[in-house]
């Protein structure tokens, strides 16, 4: 599948509904990121919203994931194929259970355990401080926040500016980082626990390779991992 020429927020939105998903950066398969059907003139430009300003009003729309969700790197998820990569990264664990078992480490736990007790989320600094992870805190707060969002335990629920006096924004978005289940409803996050992990692996490989036929297995585990 040749993917559209990407020009706006809502071209994007579309795209990422029709295919499921869709990595923000070049991958493993040709063809299959914004990167590469956004035109070079919306990439950091003066004045021109792209890609940046793209994935904010996206992830605000509380319809599409926006978070380290392919190899660590950013990309989207579709509310409706959520559910499948939930079941297929959790492996069946939610995070209190994972952690249990010894496979989450204690920055993703004290992580986890202040957004249990904020539904809203928090700004990626704030959630930093909160957790311990200040100045003389904690370390492994970076790494903790990728594995948890490639686990889909958090997601980015949307992006806010510092203002100046005059009250317009300025710099770069900060992100409001939230437990999924508080971003799309727990019953929906959690509706393909019945499946095996394996199954729902399989739905999102095969599915990749009827968009991507000419992509290999191998190429196509790397992607979705």
């Amino acid at each position: 599948m040749k993917l559209p020429v990407i020009k706006n927020a809502q071209e994007l939105a579309d795209l990422v509904r029709e295919i499921g998903f869709l990595p923000l950066f070049r991958c493993e398969i040709d063809g299959f990121s914004l990167q590469e059907c956004t035109p070079a003139g919306y990439w950091f430009v003066k004045d021109v919203e792209g890609p940046w300003e793209w994935r904010e009003e996206v992830a605000a729309g509380g319809e599409i994931a926006y978070a380290k969700l392919f190899n660590k790197k950013a990309g989207f998820i579709s509310k409706a194929w959520y559910p499948d990569f939930a079941n297929y990264r959790r492996d069946g664990y939610d995070f209190d259970a994972r952690y249990d078992d010894g496979l989450a480490s204690m920055p993703s736990k004290q992580i986890m355990d202040v957004l249990m007790e904020h539904n809203e989320g928090l700004l990626s600094n704030e959630l930093k401080q909160l957790a311990g992870f200040g100045k003389n805190g904690a370390k492994g707060f970076d790494t903790a926040m990728t594995h948890l969002q490639m686990q889909t335990y958090i997601t980015a629920s949307r992006f806010e500016y510092k203002h100046d006096k005059e009250g317009r924004p300025y710099g770069w978005g900060v992100g409001r980082y939230a437990m999924s289940e508080h971003v799309y409803g727990e019953e929906w996050v959690t509706s393909r626990y019945a499946d095996k992990p394996a199954d729902s692996k399989s739905r999102i490989a095969e599915h990749v390779a009827k968009l991507f036929p000419a992509a290999g297995m191998k190429e196509i585990e790397k992607v979705i991992k």
